[in-house]
């Protein structure tokens, strides 16, 4: 198993000592290090039996949608959007080569939840949404599933510095599972992915989210 990091190395020096993953530092948005990091796993491994898209940023700085740079949208976009969906390519035309394979997309409920203060971040997942809908339609025919997985207000480096607002709007009814979630939520999902139990359900979405999804009146 192959993971990839960009700038966390104690987090990827964890991972290599507990799970035995071996670790390549690699900038999805980078066409260079999309290459090396498929060229890697062709050196290390006999088959490419799954593929989890699950690199992704924030805004450096929320910004109501007047005001959003360019700078920021096109860093989003290149890391969130660009980088996974060229990637997937590349390992499609892999696993197209065996007649298998799983993809999985983490995208997010911001594919579908307009933030005002992080129009980047939304766009970028609502396309990365799109994306997986693109290759679920173009490989189902090859033996190659591919599913996209919806994450909701999870405990991440990423929702740290916004944990307490969070958990107050929680408290006040926001989900109907009244908690955060936890990235072994995710986790879990992807499992099932990756344990073939979901063989027969191409381009599903899989809301993780506690409940975000549901709509009452």
């Amino acid at each position: 198993m192959i993971g990839t990091y960009q700038s966390n190395v104690e987090a990827a020096e964890s991972l290599t000592a507990e799970a035995g993953i071996e670790m390549a530092r690699c900038d999805i948005s980078s066409a260079t290090d999309r290459a090396a990091l498929i060229s890697l796993a062709r050196e290390r491994c006999d088959s490419l039996d799954l593929l989890v898209n699950n690199a992704g940023i924030a805004p450096r700085e929320r910004r109501d949608v007047l005001e959003s740079s360019e700078e920021s949208f096109d860093q989003l976009i290149a890391t969130n959007l660009k980088g996974p969906h060229f990637l997937t390519a590349m390992a499609a035309r892999w696993m197209l080569e065996q007649g298998s394979g799983r993809i999985v997309f983490i995208t997010s409920i911001s594919a579908y939840a307009a933030s005002v203060n992080r129009a980047e971040y939304c766009i970028s997942k609502a396309g990365l949404s799109m994306s997986a809908a693109l290759y679920a339609q173009r490989l189902a025919a090859h033996g190659i599933q591919v599913f996209e997985i919806r994450p909701g207000i999870i405990r991440t480096d990423m929702t740290r510095g916004v944990e307490r607002t969070y958990n107050d709007r929680i408290a006040a009814g926001l989900l109907p599972q009244p908690r955060m979630g936890e990235g072994a939520d995710v986790a879990r999902a992807v499992r099932a992915i990756a344990d073939r139990l979901l063989d027969y359900s191409t381009g599903q979405v899989i809301d993780v989210d506690g409940g975000f999804h549901l709509r009452s009146l």
